[in-house]
């Protein structure tokens, strides 16, 4: 008997799981507060699609090759119409620097890492209409949760039997198994708190705020090499990312650090946001006034926090009938772009462990453990590099600060050899590349003793020797760059005592 599903939130998890359980036969149900998509295409909804429950919709977004690769291997129909509304696909190849790019010979996989990449309004708007047209998955708007049915069993354990809910037609009670894809702004974990449930849950910072602005190239114009001079860098104070999109479009993604208060407040100034691109050469090239313009304000994000949560603590379920995916189980710093992967991930997880299981308990256990294998080591690194990151520009504030011998030989190794084994040897970037994609651990090609050797190899070669494979200055230093700009570059500082 096939039983009715609900899925909270029609963002990238709850879509991305509605098609993952609608292509195997399940009826679904999506319940989203929002109102649905425009009629039109892509800039329409870039335009005028209202989402209030998605922060980050008009924030940069890309598809990892980890997610694409779900595309191609399970859903080629909707692959095809990402790329028929303009979706671009950027290949490992056309990211090598020059030098590299010149070795360069194709190999088995290459095709692989390639990133698929537009504005989140086309991603979702396609997906949406993609899943609305599944047999048997409905998708309600203007719908708002109020509450989960069911209550403790006789184990402690929620024992969840369906959502309250209030639409257009007034309150009513829907049975089901549940779903929780609502994200970051999800109650499903206060009602189960009111209920008596807490899942163990990891939370903290990220350290760094976001803001993005959105270009389209001028008719005739093209968009600068790749390669060249790298698309994304961390000149320490910021952040920066160009992230091509469809049908001309463009954005530019800037990370500043929480404790750059000037500069945070400063660059949602759309003059001082282009001022700081233009300072920076992997940003600079994109926005020349010949070749684009802007279409955009600037975007701000804040409330940045990595957050792991638990459903089945020491293999223990906690509630039964009531399954949470994305952002609201697990979450990184947008950073790397593995918000939508890790989305399209755990929405796969859950049709494959519904699909595998029937006993409630079983499966809230078995999707646990799924979500630690494939996503927990990502989860991992990029809380290190927060952490690191947030030490960094706290120092970068302090006059006095003088790195120790650790904080020396860390930066070196970082630089001098991981930094220079990776570009020179194609074979070493392209499983780095398959870490960053997801593909595979990101740790593990590190920990192969053979890449290890190589990167060792590079430390050693002194510097007059491995020049070439430095990358170009990303921008100014800080002092520099804030007095281009206009802000006080001590400002900070000296709120801080550390001036």
């Amino acid at each position: 008997m096939d039983e009715p599903i609900l899925i909270i939130g029609a963002g990238m998890a709850g879509l991305f799981a509605a098609l993952a359980l609608g292509s195997r036969g399940r009826t679904v149900t999506v319940l989203e507060r929002d109102p649905p998509p425009p009629e039109g295409g892509a800039d329409s909804a870039f335009e005028t699609w209202n989402r209030r429950g998605v922060g980050h919709l008009r924030h940069s977004h890309a598809f990892l090759a980890r997610l694409r690769s779900i595309l191609i291997e399970r859903y080629p129909d909707l692959m095809a119409e990402l790329l028929a509304a303009g979706c671009q696909e950027l290949t490992f190849a056309g990211g090598l620097n020059p030098r590299a790019a010149a070795a360069y010979r194709p190999a088995p996989g290459d095709e692989t890492l390639t990133v698929l990449t537009s504005r989140r309004t086309t991603l979702e708007l396609v997906l949406r209409r993609h899943v609305a047209a599944l047999p048997g998955v409905t998708i309600r708007s203007g719908v708002n949760v109020l509450g989960l049915e069911g209550g403790i069993d006789s184990g402690g354990r929620f024992d969840c039997r369906g959502l309250k809910i209030e639409g257009p037609d007034g309150e009513e009670t829907l049975a089901g198994l549940v779903i929780d894809a609502a994200g970051r702004s999800s109650q499903v974990f206060d009602w189960l708190e009111e209920a008596g449930i807490r899942p163990p849950e990891e939370s903290e910072d990220a350290g760094i705020l976001y803001y993005t602005r959105h270009y389209r190239l001028r008719p005739g114009q093209e968009a600068p090499p790749r390669g060249a001079v790298p698309g994304a860098g961390d000149l320490g104070y910021i952040k920066y990312g160009v992230f091509p999109a469809d049908n001309g479009c463009f954005s530019i993604t800037l990370a500043v650090p929480e404790i750059e208060e000037a500069l945070r407040k400063a660059v949602m100034r759309p003059e001082t946001f282009d001022a700081l691109c233009q300072r920076m050469p992997g940003a600079a090239a994109w926005i020349e006034p010949d070749r684009a313009e802007p279409v955009s304000k600037v975007f701000g994000m804040g409330d940045l926090r990595s957050r792991w949560r638990d459903m089945a603590p020491d293999g223990k379920a906690l509630a039964l009938n009531l399954f949470a995916i994305g952002d609201g189980l697990v979450r990184t710093n947008p950073l790397y772009g593995r918000g939508c992967s890790f989305a399209a991930v755990s929405g796969e997880l859950a049709a494959q462990v519904l699909e595998a299981e029937t006993d409630p308990a079983a499966r809230a256990v078995r999707l646990q453990q799924a979500v630690a294998t494939e996503l927990g080591p990502y989860f991992e690194d990029m809380r290190t590099q927060d952490r690191a990151a947030i030490r960094r520009a706290r120092h970068a504030l302090n006059p006095a600060y003088r790195p120790g011998l650790k904080a020396r030989i860390l930066k070196s190794f970082t630089e001098d050899a991981i930094g220079v084994a990776i570009r020179r040897d194609i074979g070493l970037l392209r499983q780095f590349m398959r870490g960053f994609h997801m593909l595979e651990d990101s740790r593990a090609w590190l920990r192969r003793p053979a890449n290890g050797l190589k990167v060792l190899a590079a430390w050693m070669t002194p510097r007059e020797l491995k020049r070439q494979w430095y990358p170009e200055k990303l921008g100014p230093e800080r002092v520099e760059m804030l007095t281009a700009v206009g802000i006080d570059p001590m400002e900070d500082p000296r709120r801080l005592g550390f001036a």
